[in-house]
């Protein structure tokens, strides 16, 4: 009997572990292929020759849409095990969830670091030597000897990182256990490089979101049709129709001017039709679109970004008077035991929208930093370096998501696998640190999105407008071109 019993459990295991299986590998595959259409629609359009770089190229295209799946595996991560939870905890005995368990989401927790840490340390520096390599001098030329280049140089670019690492401990913490720890590879140092790069990362979305959450206004009013409140859409129309006209005659009569040249003619005439074409877009919108959509976007993004202020001033409240609000040393009841909000699965709703909020936020922030400005992919006509560097960006913005919404507080799902063995989290300054910073850089980043116009009439009424006290002219929202071409201050 018992014989029976221990055979029908391994059964059991087998099917579950097979089950699992299945369920991660065709959640990647959706993945992969998502990727594979988003990079493949900004990606150059090069010549389908079967020459050395075309195969290059597609080696490094199938390891850019792998990070890129991870990254995608790294969001969706956080807000499936939310709502796994909240399905366990109301349907516990259903028979057509029961693949939806602990052992699935432990799993894809691991998977996903797993996949990070080979993505960010193996296959894109791999991508990206073997696509910037020849093949070493006096070596017949090849793949065979590009891939012996690319070899080479990930080896002394892992020597370099070691020692580099290795340094930082001996400096940070000088203890010889600790310095000796280190020779152990896989268990204490790619977890402890993965801990720098995350809190790297995590640094990074403190520069970047609150810059995204106030560049969100001005991105979605960009997408969306503003309500035309004592404006003449025809009138608009008509002068920028004049003015096409007059630039087409022009270009086609005056070609060789001193004055204009060609290339010149060429951009405003361009410039004069997509306003042309925003115009004639505003004009055929509906009044519903025109006058209710638009106001709703908006305050639907201020409630959002208010409401993620509010829970980072609550989690600091909660950081001072109770420990274990802390985002590592806690372990909550259980996948499926308990709610982790108490609004129950309402409040993980709003959780889940919170998140990808952020993420999409970040993003936003990170493309509107002038120092990450070059990396905007444009549709087919983005090389394939910076499309290996717009995967890397990415893959660490989204690795240090779950780690950002845990310390700030946006979500009490305890972090699984190695997300939770950072050693910064247990640190309560860091965290103490991280989450004042957040609430005091997004305030002020969404008071001066809204006080600019206040701003700029201030500076004009002292008269000091001329010194450029004043940087707004990145908004769309404070500088834009009117219907004959000029530049109109709002």
């Amino acid at each position: 009997m018992e014989a029976q019993d221990e055979v029908s459990a391994r059964e059991q295991h087998f099917h579950s572990q097979v089950r699992e299986s299945t369920i991660c590998f065709l959640l990647f595959a959706v993945l992969y292929i998502v990727s594979y259409f988003i990079i493949t629609r900004y990606k150059r359009k090069s010549d389908e020759q079967e020459d050395e770089d075309a195969i290059v190229n597609r080696i490094s295209l199938f390891l850019s849409t792998l990070t890129l799946a991870v990254s995608a595996g790294a969001v969706l991560l956080l807000p499936f095990s939310i709502i796994s939870n909240e399905i366990l905890l109301s349907f516990p005995h259903n028979y057509y969830i029961q693949w939806l368990n602990g052992s699935l989401i432990h799993g894809l927790w691991n998977l996903v670091s797993l996949f990070s840490n080979l993505c960010l340390f193996v296959f894109m520096p791999f991508a990206f030597f073997f696509l910037e390599s020849e093949g070493f001098a006096g070596l017949k030329k090849g793949i065979r000897a590009r891939i012996l280049e690319t070899l080479v140089m990930l080896v002394l670019l892992a020597l370099l990182i070691l020692g580099m690492v290795w340094v930082a401990s001996a400096l940070i913490d000088n203890d010889t256990a600790s310095m000796e720890s280190l020779y152990d590879l896989w268990e204490f140092y790619l977890p402890y490089l993965y801990s720098c790069i995350s809190l790297m990362g995590c640094l990074l979305l403190l520069l970047c979101t609150p810059v995204g959450l106030s560049r969100m206004f001005t991105v979605m009013g960009q997408l969306l049709v503003k309500p035309a409140i004592l404006e003449d859409l025809d009138e608009q129309i008509y002068i920028i129709t004049l003015e096409e006209e007059a630039l087409q005659r022009r270009l086609n009569g005056l070609s060789s001017s001193v004055e204009y040249n060609a290339m010149e003619l060429e951009q405003e005439l361009d410039n004069v039709k997509t306003l042309k074409t925003k115009l004639e877009r505003r004009k055929k919108a509906s009044a519903w679109e025109r006058n209710l959509v638009y106001p709703a976007v908006m305050v639907l993004l201020l409630i959002e970004t208010s409401i993620s202020v509010l829970l980072v001033a609550c989690n600091i409240l909660c950081l001072l008077v109770d420990e274990t609000a802390m985002p590592k040393g806690t372990r909550g009841p259980g996948i499926g035991n308990a709610s982790l909000s108490a609004f129950g699965f309402v409040g993980a709703a709003l959780e889940i929208i919170l998140i990808f909020y952020l993420m999409v936020s970040s993003v936003v922030g990170f493309y509107s930093l002038r120092f990450f400005g070059n990396f905007i992919p444009k549709k087919d006509d983005t090389t394939m370096t910076k499309i290996i560097g717009n995967c890397v960006s990415i893959l660490v913005l989204s690795s240090a998501l779950p780690v950002m919404s845990r310390t700030l507080g946006i979500t009490r799902f305890d972090l699984l696998g190695d997300f939770g063995r950072f050693n910064w989290l247990g640190n309560f300054y860091i965290v103490l640190s991280y989450n004042l910073l957040f609430a005091i850089v997004t305030t002020l980043c969404l008071v001066r999105k809204f006080t600019s116009a206040v701003r700029e009439e201030l500076l004009k009424a002292l008269g000091l407008h001329k010194l450029h006290l004043s940087n707004t002219s990145r908004d769309s929202e404070t500088t834009k071109p009117s219907a004959n071409g000029h530049q109109k201050v709002l």
